[in-house]
């Protein structure tokens, strides 16, 4: 097994969406909800929040980040010609999710500079 610094990369790309698609995704919502239990804030907000440390697992990135690690670099030591497919799909996953991210965040600063200069304009009128 050979690991240059594409695959690595890849696999770091690959344990980030794993990672995100773990404790953020609504897909795995299910994953997540028997560890989990519905808590008021002071402000009257509905929160989830873990109610053992299976839950603190599955919503905690930095946890999770280090088990998708290990996992998949565990799996593409152990059995790299079939775990160089999941982490090629999870790594072109995980870099669209970062592009998204910095494209989004972009748009959406675009979008309030806009609004803020419609505002300026309709005060000066």
């Amino acid at each position: 097994m050979e690991l240059n610094w594409m695959n690595f990369i890849m696999i770091i790309l690959a344990s980030y969406r794993l990672t995100h698609l773990i404790v953020f995704d609504k897909i795995t919502e299910p994953l997540r909800s028997p560890f989990l239990m519905k808590k008021e804030t002071p402000s009257h907000q509905i929160k989830q929040v873990p109610k053992s440390m299976i839950g603190y697992l599955l919503t905690c990135y930095w946890c999770t980040g280090v088990w998708s690690a290990i996992f998949l670099g565990l799996f593409y030591i152990l059995f790299p010609s079939t775990a160089q497919y999941m982490v090629f799909i999870l790594a072109i996953a995980g870099g669209q999710a970062i592009l998204e991210s910095f494209v989004g965040v972009n748009i959406k600063k675009t979008e309030v500079y806009a609004d803020k200069l419609k505002k300026e304009s309709s005060r000066a009128d």
